[in-house]
């Protein structure tokens, strides 16, 4: 069999089960299609989401979806103003019997950590995912150990003017490769879910609502193999770049995004081109992930925010101004 061949099938394979992950997890969470291909987009890159809209919009409920498609690992942490680091990166134990200290490891260790209401814990407790999400392991007692492949942090926060929340800080956004809204539904879905509830649907029996896996770690990682080999071409990296600089040179930020946000918005590019079946990336792949992937990278000024100014507009801004490679 030629490889080129077989490579091509297997991408092929990968794309069309990751695509059914949309159909599966709409049987249990009604209309937040964007929220569940940012998802997707995150895995391929190996990186991380923080989830935002107000309580009740199934924010928890798409995670512990995805994860049962995916056949993934996952563990919840609900973050309060009590929680300490221990509690989720875990730590050592005296055993009596041994009269040594084990380590125990914390809910970090797993496929998908769901970070339930981040924002809500103090930033003491917001850093001790620093380490784990770039590194990809937690060090405790000056050891370090490694976290399970795929890791993804899937993190939850009410917006900051809620009651009783901690704002994150710029060096901990940054970690996130996306941030995503979960907008209220529309009034057909509100009906839709209503009517599921009715009829016996229950959020925390994802089985009897009919969740199967649909992909698993070998279609995750065929995928992000055939993504890293997505072109770009020189145009479409000065795109970005262009885009980048211009958000650091906008009157309305006082913050604008780093080098470390351009290069995620080119592979989120990359992971969206390939989703839609090409090789090669085009401005509006660009484009398509310039507001999820930049929104948290970016600060406002105050007066451009008492303007009503957000960051969503700058940057919407921006993508009209900056000249679009032909």
């Amino acid at each position: 069999m030629d490889p080129t061949t077989d490579n091509a099938g297997s991408s092929g394979s990968a794309r069309s089960s990751l695509e059914s992950l949309r159909t599966e997890i709409s049987k249990a969470v009604v209309g937040q299609d964007p929220a569940v291909t940012g998802l997707v987009v995150a895995l391929l890159c190996r990186g991380h989401v923080l989830l935002e809209g107000v309580p009740g919009v199934a924010k928890t409920l798409l995670v512990r979806a995805l994860a049962a498609s995916l056949e993934l690992d996952t563990k919840r942490v609900q973050f309060t103003p009590d929680l300490m680091p221990s509690d989720v990166t875990g730590s050592l134990i005296y055993d009596a019997r041994t009269t040594e200290f084990s380590f125990q490891p914390g809910p970090v260790f797993t496929n998908l950590l769901l970070a339930d209401e981040i924002n809500r814990t103090p930033p003491k407790t917001q850093s001790s995912l620093l380490e784990a999400m770039e590194e990809r392991q937690v060090t405790v007692d000056g050891t370090p150990r490694p976290l399970p492949e795929p890791f993804l942090v899937a993190a939850t926060q009410n917006p900051v003017e809620y009651e009783g929340t901690y704002p994150l800080p710029e060096a901990q956004l940054d970690r996130f490769l996306l941030k995503l809204t979960v907008p209220l539904p529309s009034r057909e879905d509100e009906i839709d879910v209503l009517t599921r509830h009715a009829e016996g649907f229950n959020p925390r029996d994802l089985a009897a609502a009919g969740i199967r896996p649909v992909a698993g770690p070998a279609d995750l990682e065929a995928a992000r193999a055939a993504v890293a080999k997505t072109s770009v071409s020189p145009e479409i990296t000065a795109y970005v770049v262009d885009i980048c600089r211009a958000t650091r040179e906008s009157p309305s930020l006082t913050l604008g995004a780093s080098p470390r946000g351009a290069t995620a918005l080119l592979s989120t590019a990359r992971a969206w081109a390939w989703l839609t079946g090409r090789d090669y990336v085009i401005p509006d792949d660009v484009k398509a992930l310039a507001l999820p992937t930049l929104r948290h990278r970016v600060q406002l000024r105050p007066e451009a925010e008492m303007e009503g100014v957000t960051a969503d507009s700058v940057i919407n801004a921006i993508l009209a101004h900056v000249p679009v490679p032909r």
